[in-house]
């Protein structure tokens, strides 16, 4: 049976983007649990332990047709300041499995640098766990197809702040810079020079 994951920021005792991340979950069960009404995402965290003091935390749920584990962690970011092109074949879905065989086994590749930004079918997609935003002096742009159909990526757009459209490995030197971003890490907190993709 397929297992799913949702990591959501906490901070300072506040749940961010819940209504995007029960989307997802809402894919998660369109797809496996067709007949099943998914659980309340925001009912459910209202009614747990949560840590309420001040810092970032990282919500994890682990979930099937039910939620089967809950945790809170404190979150730092860990530094990222070079990223090597790697070739995959990992299936780009609107939900998160929490098999991440095929992520870790990229991840090996990264060689010396702290982490893969993989390609697939001439075009960037994502890194091992955030997807990506490349700035050409004007615009920031997001791949049009990610592996994971992230929630900050989710909100980014609806707020206009990022344009998708393919891009491909060979337009990299048309870009300047490449920012990294996820649940737990906001646009424009890891922002790598372009020169620092190998």
């Amino acid at each position: 049976m397929c297992r799913f994951i949702e990591s959501i920021k906490l901070q300072d005792g506040e749940f961010k983007r819940l209504e995007l991340h029960q989307a997802r979950i809402l894919k998660a069960f369109e797809a496996f649990y067709p007949n099943e009404k998914a659980f309340d995402l925001a009912e459910f965290l209202s009614k747990s332990d949560f840590p309420t003091e001040k810092g970032i935390f990282k919500c994890r749920i682990v979930y099937d047709s039910e939620i089967r584990q809950l945790e809170f962690n404190p979150y730092v970011i860990k530094p990222i300041n070079s990223l090597r092109l790697v070739e995959t074949e990992i299936e780009s879905l609107p939900y998160k499995p929490e098999d991440r065989s095929l992520y870790n086994a990229a991840f090996a590749l990264r060689g010396d640098c702290d982490d893969v930004l993989l390609v697939k079918n001439g075009c960037l997609t994502d890194t091992s766990y955030c997807n990506v935003a490349l700035f050409d002096g004007n615009n920031w742009f997001t791949p049009r197809i990610p592996l994971l159909y992230g929630v900050n990526r989710a909100e980014l757009l609806n707020e206009g702040k990022l344009i998708e459209k393919d891009i491909k490995v060979l337009e990299l030197k048309d870009y300047k810079q490449i920012t990294l971003f996820n649940a737990m890490i906001e646009f424009g907190e890891l922002v790598l020079e372009i020169d620092n993709v190998f």
